[in-house]
């Protein structure tokens, strides 16, 4: 592939990286920053690309890939070092305490919002949450993908609206 060709198709699917670096730092500086470490790493590596493979998965995992590093290296430069003859680490980020009664409150919120549930949203939604695909859940349940798709749309959409007063808490 000709680095003309790469360029065009790196281009038709960086649109949709957006979204996904969004999600990882929950910041737009930061996800364009991070979208553009990840272009820049592709172009730098597309001799590494090989024809025939998924390029949007490979761009996910370079930019995955980018994040956990970039991650790694915040926690690393915030980590002192107690140069006394104790010689204790001591992260930052561990120096806060938090009592957890909040978030205690909201476990309990949110189990009583999926248990109100009607069983025919809550059983796919829940078989879903645990990890099972959209085929096993039809399977299971003997009924079209397309409905166990609906269900589980439904049953998320009635979540977010009975539990909106925690919509500020999970940006």
């Amino acid at each position: 592939m000709t680095a003309l060709e790469f360029t065009n198709h790196i281009g038709k699917v960086s649109k949709s990286l957006r979204p996904f670096a969004l999600r990882l730092t929950k910041d737009n500086e930061d996800a364009n920053d991070l979208l553009q470490d990840t272009l820049l790493k592709a172009y730098t590596n597309r001799d590494k690309y090989t024809d025939g493979t998924n390029l949007k998965a490979w761009l996910y995992t370079i930019m995955k890939n980018t994040f956990i590093t970039n991650y790694q290296r915040m926690v690393r430069k915030n980590t002192f070092i107690d140069t006394t003859d104790n010689l204790h680490y001591i992260n930052s980020t561990d120096s806060s305490t938090d009592n957890m009664a909040y978030s205690s409150f909201a476990q309990e919120d949110i189990a009583r919002a999926v248990n109100n549930l009607d069983d025919t949203y809550r059983t796919p939604f829940m078989m879903h949450f645990r990890g099972f695909k959209y085929h096993e859940i039809a399977a299971k349940l003997e009924i079209p993908i397309g409905t166990v798709k609906n269900r589980i749309h439904i049953a998320r959409k009635e979540l977010k609206t009975k539990l909106h007063v925690y919509a500020h808490f999970a940006s």
